[in-house]
């Protein structure tokens, strides 16, 4: 049986955070409030967990789940490099809104999915949630929805969607914004790439914002259809 605490409860934020830990610590799923979308949540070095939750979502290793980390700190103990546009994009965006991809640091051992040696890293502006990953280590976090269906801005709709695949439920009202990560790919700035980020999703940080920071080494933006190349 799965169990829902109202963290803006004080008598159950504590005992919720506790029961999160716990869950987390023995392999199960945890389903959490961040500053774009609800996630649900494992340990990202329990393979046995992360594959719970690929099928809590219904979804394939083709898709491995992004990781959440606590800070800049926990960034760079999971991927082999951070260049310095990487460190621009972090200064500027997180904590928030941005998942950046990087070659993984090659000595971990962990199994995500069919990650290619990469990770999709984004420290989230969520303070319970950074807590929480300073105690647990980083959480290999997807939108807490079943694939197909609209990822939920309210814990009680993933509730629905993923009953008791999951063990803990956190709900901490609405989400701030309800509009999923960006996603860029910043491995073709690493070990002689093309040399730029490339966007693999636009959402809550646009293009104007990553231009701003990244300049040239931002791909050139899409051309509007009808425009000849």
């Amino acid at each position: 049986m799965s169990t829902l605490f109202d963290c803006r409860d004080e008598s159950q934020l504590l005992p919720g955070l506790r029961q999160a830990r716990q869950a987390i610590g023995r392999g199960e799923l945890v389903v959490l409030p961040t500053d774009t979308v609800y996630g649900v949540a494992a340990d990202a070095f329990s393979p046995r967990a992360v594959q719970r939750l690929l099928d809590a979502k219904g979804r394939g290793r083709q898709s491995p789940p992004p990781v959440l980390v606590a800070g800049e700190g926990m960034l760079r103990a999971l991927v082999a490099e951070v260049p310095e546009p990487v460190e621009r994009l972090v200064a500027a965006f997180w904590p928030g809104g941005l998942t950046i991809v990087l070659p993984s640091q090659p000595s971990l051992s962990w199994d995500l999915g069919e990650t290619h040696g990469t990770v999709a890293v984004r420290m989230p502006d969520h303070r319970l949630v950074r807590e929480l990953i300073e105690e647990t280590g980083p959480l290999a976090v997807s939108s807490a929805n079943l694939t197909g269906k609209a990822a939920a801005v309210v814990a009680i709709d993933a509730q629905d969607m993923l009953g008791d695949s999951v063990a803990v439920y956190l709900d901490d009202g609405a989400s701030d914004t309800g509009i999923a990560s960006t996603i860029v790919d910043a491995t073709g700035l690493t070990g002689g790439g093309t040399g730029v980020v490339r966007v693999l999703r636009e959402g809550a940080v646009d293009r104007e914002r990553l231009r701003e920071v990244l300049g040239d080494a931002l791909e050139p933006d899409p051309q509007p259809p009808g425009e000849a190349a």
